[in-house]
C-alpha cells in the first residue's frame, strides 16, 4: 500500500515542507529535558502541548512560535484525539516545524504511536525524542530505584485507564505473575480505578505489600504517601491524592521509608510529604 503524499503550500514557487517531532518534555521539572528535546522546543514553529506540560518546559520555545494547548488527561474534559491528528498534518502540511509535546515520554501511555500511525499514513515521516517517564522519575526522587536484585527482577509499567470498550488489565493474572517473577508494578491513570484495582491485585499479592503513591513527579507540590496494598485506596482516599499520580507497588518501595527517614509520619505508618533533597556530583 502506498502512501498518499502530502500536499504542501508554496511562496514564490517554494515548497514549504514542514516536519512534525514527537517529544517528551519529561514529568514536569524543565531541568529533566533531555538536550535534544530543548532543541526541538526550541526550533519549533508550532507547539501542541498537553495539560501535563509544565510551564517552565513551554518557556523555552521561541517567543515567537504559536502555542496550541490540547488538553487529554484522565476524568477532565479532553480534545478529541482525532482533532489533534488533524491540527498535526494540517500545520505540516503548512510548512511549519511542527512539536507534539507529551508530558513524560510518548511511547510511555502517551499516544504517541497512534500519531506517529496517522502522520505516516499522510505521507508525514516523524521523528520522536525520549522523555522521562513519572513512574522512573517519582521513585528516584524518593531515593529508591524501580528494580534491586535484591527485591526485585523486574518492572512492568501498566495502565490503569482503559479505552472504551477494553476489558483492560487482568489485574489478578498480573500480581500472580508479579508475585512469582518478584516484579515492580508502575501503574498510570490508576488513582480513579484504585478500589478495584486493590481488590484485584490482592488475589495474588499479600496485604503487607508495600505501596508508594506520588503525586505532581518532579514538581515543588511533589508528595508521596507511603502505604500497603491493603490500605491503598483508604489512603488515596483519605489523604486527596488525585491525578496526576504513579501508583508503585512491590518490595523496593520498602527503601523509600529508609531513604526518607526523618519524614513526618502518621500513626498508621503512612508517610505524606514531599520528596528529600537529592545531592548532585560536583
Amino acid at each position: 500500500m502506498t502512501r498518499p503524499t502530502p500536499t504542501f503550500h508554496t511562496q514564490g514557487g517554494t515548497a514549504l515542507r514542514g516536519t512534525c517531532t514527537l517529544v517528551g518534555a519529561g514529568p514536569g521539572d524543565p531541568e529533566l529535558l533531555t538536550l535534544k528535546a530543548l532543541k526541538a522546543i526550541q526550533a519549533a514553529s508550532v507547539l501542541l502541548v498537553d495539560d501535563l506540560v509544565s510551564d517552565e518546559v513551554i518557556a523555552h520555545a521561541a517567543p515567537t512560535a504559536r502555542i496550541v494547548h490540547v488538553g487529554k488527561r484522565g476524568g477532565c474534559k479532553s480534545t478529541p484525539q482525532a482533532f489533534i491528528e488533524k491540527l498535526m498534518v494540517m500545520a505540516v502540511n503548512e510548512g511549519e516545524n511542527v512539536v507534539r509535546l507529551k508530558g513524560g515520554d510518548p511511547f510511555i501511555f502517551g499516544r504517541g504511536g497512534e500519531e506517529v500511525e496517522h502522520l505516516r499514513a499522510a505521507g508525514i515521516e516523524v521523528t520522536v525524542i525520549n522523555g522521562i517517564t513519572a513512574g522512573l522519575a517519582g521513585m528516584t526522587l524518593l531515593g529508591t530505584p524501580l528494580t534491586h536484585r535484591e527485591h526485585a527482577h523486574g518492572v512492568i509499567f501498566v495502565t490503569g485507564h482503559a479505552k472504551p470498550g477494553d476489558a483492560g488489565t487482568d489485574w489478578r493474572q498480573l500480581a500472580a505473575t508479579a508475585r512469582a517473577a518478584k516484579l515492580t508494578l508502575v501503574i498510570y491513570m490508576g488513582v480513579s480505578s484504585a478500589q478495584h484495582i486493590q481488590d484485584e491485585l490482592l488475589t495474588g499479592l499479600p496485604a503487607s505489600t508495600p505501596v508508594v503513591v506520588i503525586q505532581h513527579v518532579s514538581l515543588p507540590c511533589q508528595r508521596h504517601a507511603l502505604t500497603t496494598l491493603g490500605e491503598l485506596h483508604a489512603t488515596i482516599e483519605r489523604e486527596q491524592l488525585g491525578s496526576p499520580s504513579v501508583i508503585v507497588i512491590g518490595d523496593v518501595v520498602s527503601g523509600v521509608a529508609a531513604a526518607t527517614q526523618g519524614l513526618a509520619s502518621a500513626t498508621d505508618g503512612t508517610t505524606i510529604a514531599p520528596p528529600p533533597p537529592l545531592r548532585h556530583a560536583g
